[in-house]
């Protein structure tokens, strides 16, 4: 509106030599305008959103103005015209501050709305927020979320953990006490409880050294060394290493495994996620069961299963698998020879890190775990 009444109160005796002139005054003013804005704006970065928008407004119309005032300095517009011309540019820039004002109120209120169920617990995001700030909101009360389940997930891993940690340092107290005091002295006795303890210390050690693995895996410490590895090469190195606890449990292990599926990866780190599946489905499979690995690529990617008879797992324990803390029913819970029970989450930790993902699905008597990693090509 303002541009138009300037345009109306133009004469038609201007020179057309005067545009540039005016223009170039113009642009000027509305230039050192907008940097003594920006600068202004600089300095009250951390005040309230009102107070950003009103200089927003007051910047817009002091650059209108400069505009004005150039076309004024040059004689253009005369006598009354020019008082119209300013009371227009004055009434238009002050409905802009109140404009800016009703906004800022909205948006300052808003806010406050945000912060006050933030402080809240548990956190639930406000609704009927200004988009942005929906966004923020839904964006906390996800990350709250999850937030709250890993710390779950903390405190059971520490109960857990500690029970895991003190049964056996229990046993073995007792056991170097009776040495110590002589209660034990017949050989065949001392040599089993030497035994036990070295067998009960090999576990802790595997214990500690699992809980070291994810918390790197946790930390994004996890390094990797890749570099193009078979599949059929690491199924062939990991059945060789389960062979021993197979052949114990009585049970069978057999590998399928293609002539080339090359993926780019860490060889230790992805044998050590697939040891950890394979070391689980033979736990948990019966003796005479049998656990099968197959290597392929299905649909472009590079694929490895793990198969077991584990009787299968119940639907609703099949997202849970892979958490920290995560137990199972007592079918699936570690026995006295089941390690820490961490396995699953480093597996998948490894996986991840490999920009491949781990899945669980019940197939047949058991279950089957796959591993689906990105295909190097020929």
């Amino acid at each position: 509106m303002t541009g138009l009444a300037v345009a109306a109160a133009v004469p038609a005796r201007v020179a057309t030599g005067d545009l540039p002139l005016v223009v170039g005054v113009t642009a000027g003013l509305g230039l050192l305008v907008a940097l003594a804005g920006i600068w202004v704006m600089g300095r009250l970065r951390t005040k309230s959103i009102g107070v950003m928008l009103a200089v927003v407004v007051v910047v817009a119309v002091a650059a209108t103005l400069a505009g004005v005032v150039s076309i004024i300095t040059k004689m253009i517009i005369e006598g009354p015209t020019k008082d119209f011309v300013l009371s227009v540019v004055a009434v238009g820039g002050l409905v802009g501050l109140g404009v800016a004002f009703v906004l800022a109120r909205r948006v300052v209120g808003e806010s406050r709305r945000l912060v006050a169920a933030v402080r809240r617990l548990p956190f639930v995001a406000p609704q009927g927020l200004p988009a942005e700030l929906q966004t923020i909101a839904n964006t906390l009360e996800e990350a709250y979320a999850r937030e709250q389940a890993l710390e779950g997930a903390r405190r059971e891993l520490v109960a857990w953990v500690s029970h895991d940690l003190r049964t056996p340092l229990a046993g073995m107290r007792a056991m170097a006490e009776a040495l110590e005091d002589g209660v034990v002295t017949d050989p065949e006795t001392v040599a089993r409880y030497h035994r036990q303890i070295k067998l009960e210390v090999e576990r802790l050690s595997g214990m500690v050294d699992d809980l070291f693995e994810l918390s790197r895996i946790h930390a994004g410490a996890l390094r990797l060394s890749r570099s193009r590895v078979g599949l059929a090469d690491l199924v062939a190195d990991t059945l060789a290493g389960a062979e021993p606890l197979a052949r114990a449990k009585g049970v069978v292990i057999a590998a399928e495994a293609s002539a080339a599926v090359p993926v780019e990866a860490d060889a230790g780190a992805l044998g050590r996620a697939l040891g950890n599946l394979v070391v689980n489905a033979i736990r948990h499979t019966p003796s005479d069961g049998t656990v099968t690995l197959r290597a392929a690529v299905e649909r472009g990617v590079a694929c490895v299963s793990v198969t077991d008879c584990c009787g299968g797992i119940p639907e609703e324990d099949l997202s849970r698998v892979f958490e920290v803390a995560f137990r199972g029913e007592a079918a699936r819970t570690p026995t006295a020879d089941g390690g820490a029970g961490l396995g699953l989450a480093i597996a998948q930790g490894i996986v991840e890190a490999h920009d491949g993902e781990i899945v669980v699905v019940n197939d047949g008597p058991g279950c089957r775990f796959e591993i689906r990693l990105p295909l190097v090509g020929g």
